[in-house]
């Protein structure tokens, strides 16, 4: 079947000032087309596959935002577990190895081009609902990213400060370097930022280098200093009696150390990166999934060596009121330790490293904040149109970022509950989505198993939100900013022409070919029964009410809303000849004006002639319809799509006609 396709014609604007063409021309790696895409957006030159990376240096551009977590973890596990800590973070790893690693390898498996479980989940719902669900994610997903982001830098000020070259030039300043840190990388990413994966490699490999030599350190330390260990089991069984209490204990306080499961989302985010096979394909990328199976086993197997690690040796060797507010090991354990055993030259190159990679992981959140929020929010219609641009878009993240570490006072621990809420509300919707997976692929033991980790995550979310409600505020701050943003851009772009491009089957093209030697005359119409008295009917009222000639003939244009709350789409013209006599071109849209408008601004493109279009009035008050158009496509057609075409062509004369009787 041989089809016409071309986006709908819209006038040029005028060129804009060079401030507005610099903040609007993004980034080249943050989306083509300078971050435009859809209506009005210049057409895309053909793009070279992506080369990829191999998956062991993809797995340092996700480790820049889990392996960071070491900067502050053992210190936030001590002060919410206390001497339990290392107990409570072997519980962790069990959940992070049998719970969190299953539930993204089927992630990356469900959805292989970095989409994630949220397009897991929209794939699931439609309608207004679906959006709205998608919306409330999104929400969780920005306090997960911004709070890494303002986490992240007030950890790197900690570090800064309690320096002891630099403790006596910094004290008091904890406030402004994190402000200074945020607004430093605002500024890279209007720069231009490019995710620099060998960057990532070197910070990566050279921090948990330090690491590690940290670790042996302080192991060999507990191995020579006998009573350390024997100090603390005894303080141990002290405190709560026997094993079966402790890992009761532990299993109250793990939601408290969820930010150790950071990293795994965005695992899946960088899948597109990964070089996967020869012969994979887009549709069928099976080195791709397979790899990236293989990064995220082997970043959580590393990481758990250190959570466990880590967290025994900071328990054992540093007293529990350095891990106070105050105490000179409160968000930086490791570091302190680095001073103290291995001195200030290797604790200053330790902080070192430690502030960069911090710095990048907020690097890798803003990036992750640029791709996710323009995959959603511009398509839904839901976002301004330069909400497709990143440096906006970075404008309006730095400025979020100073209000939340002014609103936390730029407090690591303050920041915890925060940031393990969007942690655990993006796992636990993926444990859910693969649960989905899984029992409509019919896998009835991956259904029940994907379902006890989903219950598992629930339940460490609910009590992390009953014991630290601050990660919940903010993220209902960030929903309702997004709902609201999202609604009043759906009623300001209410009347903008979204069809992304019309085809027409053979039947259609030649309706409008014929057409073309003569007047061309459309009727709108809204199919009832279809019988032959309904088109007739029709012609005649038409006729009547617009006092058409009688040898004047008509094609009628039935169009049927499939999901109103679909923004942008494609347009598919289908024509057919009923009872041997009526021509009818019938479309799908999301808005009923919208396809219509499409239509003839198609046809005038085609044939170069003004088409006509005759409406009748709809009953009903204006503002139900108006209503009705907003939330259903439908409403009072003919003023809408009159609105949508002066919109699109400001030139009269160019303009397709309107008729209503």
């Amino acid at each position: 079947m041989a089809t016409t396709e071309q986006p709908p014609s819209r006038t040029e604007p005028a060129p804009p000032s060079r401030l507005r063409a610099w903040l609007l021309e993004g980034l080249s790696d943050m989306g083509r087309n300078g971050g435009r895409t859809g209506p009005g957006a210049e057409p895309e030159a053909p793009e070279a596959p992506p080369q990829g990376q191999p998956w062991w240096r993809v797995m340092c551009l996700t480790g820049v935002d889990y392996f960071s977590t070491l900067g502050y973890q053992p210190g936030i596990a001590a002060l919410a577990a206390g001497l339990l800590s290392p107990i409570a973070t072997i519980v962790l790893v069990v959940v992070t190895l049998a719970g969190a690693l299953p539930v993204y390898r089927r992630v990356a498996q469900e959805s292989p081009h970095g989409e994630g479980s949220i397009a897991m989940l929209e794939r699931l719902l439609s309608f207004w609902q679906g959006k709205l669900f998608v919306l409330t994610l999104l929400g969780f997903a920005a306090t997960d990213f911004l709070i890494t982001i303002t986490l992240s830098a007030a950890d790197a000020s900690t570090h800064l400060v309690e320096n002891p070259h630099l403790t006596g030039v910094l004290h008091d300043r904890q406030m402004l370097i994190t402000l200074l840190l945020v607004a430093l990388l605002g500024a890279v990413f209007l720069k231009g930022f490019l995710e620099a994966i060998g960057v990532a490699v070197a910070l990566v490999g050279a921090y948990l280098a330090l690491n590690a030599v940290v670790v042996v350190v302080g192991l060999y330390h507990v191995a020579t200093a006998g009573h350390v260990v024997t100090d603390w089991s005894g303080a141990l069984t002290t405190q709560h009696g026997n094993v079966f209490v402790m890992i009761g204990v532990a299993l109250l306080v793990f939601p408290k150390l969820a930010l150790g499961l950071s990293g795994f989302e965005t695992g899946v985010a960088v899948m597109p990166h990964v070089k996967g096979d020869p012969d994979d394909t887009e549709a069928r990328p099976a080195g791709r999934i397979r790899d990236t199976r293989k990064l995220l086993t082997t970043a959580a197997v590393i990481m758990s060596l250190f959570l466990i690690t880590t967290s025994f040796i900071t328990t054992l060797l540093i007293p529990a009121k350095e891990f106070e507010p105050g105490g000179q090991a409160n968000g930086r354990a490791l570091a302190f330790l680095a001073h103290d055993y291995l001195g200030n030259t290797f604790g200053t190159v330790y902080d070192a490293s430690t502030i960069a990679i911090l710095w990048f992981a907020g690097a890798s959140a803003m990036a992750g904040l640029l791709n996710l929020m323009p995959r959603y929010l511009p398509r839904y219609g839901m976002a301004p149109h330069w909400a497709r641009a990143v440096r906006p878009m970075v404008i309006v993240f730095t400025l979020i970022g100073f209000l939340v570490t002014w609103i936390f006072d730029a407090d690591v621990d303050a920041q915890g509950g925060a940031y393990a809420t969007g942690v655990l509300v993006l796992i636990s919707s993926a444990a859910i989505a693969v649960t989905i997976a899984a029992r409509k692929a019919g896998q009835r033991n991956w259904t029940i198993a994907f379902a006890v980790i989903a219950a598992v995550f629930l339940y460490t979310t609910v009590v992390n939100v009953i014991e630290r409600p601050d990660g919940v505020k903010i993220g209902a701050c960030f929903i309702a900013g997004i709902i609201l943003v999202s609604l009043l851009s759906r009623l300001a772009r209410a009347f903008e022409l979204r069809v992304t491009g019309v085809t027409l089957d053979d039947v259609a093209d030649g309706f409008v070919r014929d057409m073309a030697s003569r007047r061309m005359r459309f009727i709108a119409n809204e199919p009832d029964r279809r019988d032959i008295a309904e088109y007739r009917d029709k012609i005649e009222q038409i006729r009547h009410d617009n006092d058409v000639p009688g040898p004047e003939d008509f094609v009628f244009v039935e169009v049927t809303v499939t999901d109103p709350s679909e923004f942008e789409a494609g347009l598919t013209v289908r024509g057919e000849v009923l009872h041997d006599r009526y021509r009818v071109l019938t479309l799908e849209s999301s808005s009923v004006p919208n396809a219509l408008a499409a239509l003839l601004l198609h046809v005038r493109d085609t044939t170069g002639r003004t088409p006509h279009i005759y409406f009748e009035w709809t009953e009903g008050g204006p503002f139900a319809n108006l209503l009705r158009f907003l939330l259903f496509g439908q409403g009072e057609v003919a003023p809408v799509t009159r609105e949508i075409l002066r919109e699109a062509e400001p030139d009269r004369a160019r303009r397709p006609r309107v008729h209503v009787g």
